[in-house]
């Protein structure tokens, strides 16, 4: 089981630079889970087209800005190979690795209570109406 937290991160509100808030700035874009997830099923690389075949709705502009930001924040590589054409592909960096860790948790979990999430839908759609 995990420790309890630090008293410093039981406080609230939060810290601006705290790592809970931290961690959430990198969950709130729409596609980085869903890039890191499926770089981990393909084996931690992936060419730019298997990328974006693999994730429905996943547009080029959304993938790219996705994939730069997740590079600049050090969760994956980019890796070109000097051929002809030249071949760019992404990988999972070993942060990346650690990353996608609980991002697996997650989406496991997400699948265990689809049912659940369903019911979120439909209370959220009703409310809103």
């Amino acid at each position: 089981m995990t420790s309890p937290l630090p008293d410093h991160y039981r406080q609230a509100p939060f810290a601006e630079d705290c790592a809970p808030r931290r961690i959430l700035r990198l969950f709130s874009g729409k596609w980085t889970t869903m890039i890191l997830h499926t770089l981990h099923l393909l084996g931690g690389t992936a060419r730019p087209g298997k990328l974006q075949r693999s994730i429905p709705d996943l547009s080029k502009k959304m993938m790219t800005q996705t994939l730069r930001d997740l590079e600049s924040q050090g969760l994956i590589r980019r890796n070109v190979r000097q051929i002809m054409p030249p071949h760019v592909d992404y990988s999972l960096t070993e942060l990346g690795q650690t990353f996608v860790e609980p991002v697996e948790l997650l989406y496991h979990w997400a699948i265990r209570n689809a049912d659940a999430l369903d019911r979120l839908a439909r209370h959220e759609a009703s409310t809103s109406e």
